[in-house]
């Protein structure tokens, strides 16, 4: 049970900062478009970097950091390149929106810029596999329990914060709102573009 909770908490400490997943996935829980398949890609994707972290991954990557340093210039080029959209539609949204009036993208096209957001930032590397899997060998006898902990960190925050954005949709009938998400988003986006080519 220690080990358990130790892993939700190391989960939960490092998945509650603001990055672009989680801004990504308030704003899709605030349009109300898609949340359970963008929260259950995020909670997936982490489960399956946790596994492979805990599993003995991490020494791979130590091996080949080639791959850490390919994902931060495609990270990094994509978030610029989503950032600006977001600049771009905070520019030119001029009327007040409902969540349920939003224009939907299609899912394959929403689930795409989730795996991009979520597989092309080495900072989920760092954190799930080399962070998660360096401090799993403290819990040698309860490993599963350990990795079940963050693990469930990870579904427990992502689904919240999908499904718990739409008590902040009053706020959103407001077209400024809109437009200030964007311009937060868009810059989170780029700050963390040019923290990843910076490293």
């Amino acid at each position: 049970m220690s080990a358990l909770l130790s892993g939700l908490g190391l989960g939960f400490s490092l998945i509650m900062a603001i990055g672009a997943q989680n801004a990504f996935v308030l704003k899709q829980g605030l349009k109300r478009q898609y949340v359970f398949w963008v929260c259950l890609i995020c909670s997936l994707s982490d489960t399956i970097l946790i596994y492979l972290g805990v599993t003995g991954f991490s020494k791979v990557l130590k091996s080949y950091p080639d791959i850490i340093v390919y994902s931060r210039y495609l990270g990094s080029a994509f978030l610029f390149i989503y950032g600006a959209r977001n600049f771009y539609s905070a520019l030119i949204q001029k009327s007040a929106l409902k969540p349920s009036q939003i224009d939907k993208s299609s899912l394959m096209s929403v689930l795409g810029v989730c795996l991009a957001l979520t597989w092309l930032n080495p900072h989920v590397y760092l954190d799930t596999v080399i962070l998660v899997g360096s401090i799993s060998v403290s819990f040698k006898e309860n490993l599963y329990s350990f990795a079940i902990g963050v693990m469930l960190a990870s579904w427990l925050f992502f689904f919240s914060l999908g499904y718990g954005a739409k008590y902040l949709s009053p706020l959103f009938n407001k077209n400024i709102s809109w437009k200030i998400l964007d311009f937060i988003i868009g810059i989170i986006m780029w700050s963390i573009g040019y923290g990843l080519i910076s490293m």
